[in-house]
């Protein structure tokens, strides 16, 4: 038999296997065992953002709430955060209110794209957030809970849980945890938010909404010309969800094709225009893959293009993963805060 301890008419178990059992009949997980939010843990957790309690981090007038420090921490201490990563959890949160982000269609479309945090600045290092090998992949704790304690706030906070508040179709694995850090060394450009007008020194997190990533391999035969050929028809594959909303996309560099890109002297603004110029597909095209609701291909359709983005600039570049490997990663993104949060020291 367990220990329990009573409030009020409430019986809440002490001994900790009850406590995780206690968090799944509550429904306050997601699909994982979580850590018990003890007092300790919550206390260390809002002493490290420098927050009281009761402080609001940020209102969501779209679920008619408010989401106080004290639920954040609860929330990063299920994840299982070390009380280092509250600024950064604290911030992803705020970015969430932002109107510019649309929480609500992203955080309850049929499509099912997650929100992905992107960290940049000297707090990479300051708690371990990975930013090279298996980028995406397991194995960094720092990475792995601050993106799961960003799904838990969403969940429990904000109400967004499978089947009632979030509609996706078939969501993605990115929905437990997405969470990564731009690698500043041996980046040949200037990194994120450093290019939105920020400080090298200041410590940010960007926060986009993504439908899906996908790994592109180019060896290179092509030349940097084929490589950006190849990313551009991954951004705007005939089948894509996105492709008609004309949405923002983010490529990622890493291994041998940064320094193909860096040898060359390739900048962003080049990259980009090359990239977004073999995003196009004829009308003719679409309309032979059924994307349009007219069929009939008329003349000229073969010479009419569409753009998977309105502007190059829309196009996000960052720099990270393996220094070893012939794959960028990109994503298509849904939507993106324009600013950079400066996380909170």
């Amino acid at each position: 038999m367990a220990d329990f301890q009573t409030e009020g008419e409430v019986c809440i178990p002490i001994n900790a296997s009850e406590q995780i059992e206690y968090c799944y009949e509550k429904g306050w997980t997601d699909g994982l065992p979580v850590v018990p939010a003890t007092p300790d843990l919550l206390k260390d957790m809002l002493e490290a953002g420098g927050f009281r309690g009761d402080e609001v981090i940020a209102d969501m007038p779209s679920r008619n709430v408010s989401v106080t420090a004290e639920k954040v921490a609860i929330n990063a201490v299920m994840a299982g955060c070390k009380a280092s990563y509250m600024p950064v959890v604290a911030t992803a949160v705020k970015a969430l209110a932002d109107p510019g982000f649309g929480l609500h269609h992203v955080a309850s479309a049929l499509s099912g794209p997650t929100p992905v945090i992107i960290v940049n600045g000297p707090i990479i290092e300051e708690i371990g957030l990975n930013a090279t090998d298996n980028l995406f992949g397991p194995g960094c704790r720092a990475n792995s809970t601050i993106g799961r304690a960003l799904r838990l706030v969403l969940g429990n906070c904000l109400r967004y849980k499978p089947g009632i508040s979030d509609r996706a179709t078939y969501g993605t694995p990115g929905k437990h945890s997405c969470c990564i850090a731009e690698n500043a060394s041996g980046n040949p450009w200037e990194t994120w938010h450093v290019e939105q007008g920020l400080q090298p020194g200041d410590s940010t997190v960007t926060l986009i909404a993504c439908s899906s990533m996908m790994q592109l391999w180019n060896c290179g035969y092509g030349g940097v010309e084929g490589l950006l050929n190849s990313v551009g028809d991954a951004l705007s594959f005939i089948g894509s969800i996105a492709i008609f909303g004309q949405t923002p996309g983010a490529v990622i560099f890493g291994g041998d094709h940064t320094e193909w890109l860096k040898e060359g002297g390739w900048t962003k603004n080049q990259i980009r225009e090359v990239v977004v110029e073999n995003t196009k597909r004829s009308i003719a095209a679409l309309k032979r893959a059924g994307r349009l609701e007219e069929t009939e291909i008329k003349p000229g359709d073969e010479e009419t293009w569409h753009y998977a983005m309105d502007e190059p600039s829309e196009l996000m570049i960052l720099t990270a993963g393996s220094e070893t490997g012939h794959s960028p990663a990109y994503y298509r993104v849904l939507d993106r805060r324009k600013q950079p949060d400066v996380a909170r020291p």
